[in-house]
């Protein structure tokens, strides 16, 4: 992947194909729910299984419940292909 910023137009032809993802600023969010804690952590533990084998790296915050996701590729300053293709993946979860 090049890991290149895309445009305003990109971004929303990318989100508009991804499930429940929403540009905010340079940031590509999700949240999602659970009925538990336990499974919020199996979620989380798959999804570090994605992000390790693309050496990219998303912030996650989970707790009771949910999982909040941010994906973003830090040295472009931005949203890049290489974010929406992680969100393609761990919607497939």
């Amino acid at each position: 992947m090049e890991r290149r910023l895309l445009n305003g137009d990109e971004l929303a032809a990318a989100t508009n194909e991804l499930n429940g993802w929403a540009a905010h600023g340079t940031l590509l969010k999700k949240s999602v729910k659970f009925a538990n804690f336990a499974e919020a952590l199996a979620y989380v533990n798959r999804l570090s299984e994605l992000a390790e084998a693309a050496d990219h790296h998303p912030d996650i915050t989970f707790g009771w419940g949910y999982a909040d996701i941010a994906l973003t590729t830090h040295d472009r300053g931005g949203i890049t292909d290489v974010d929406i293709s992680l969100a393609r993946q761990i919607d497939e979860l």
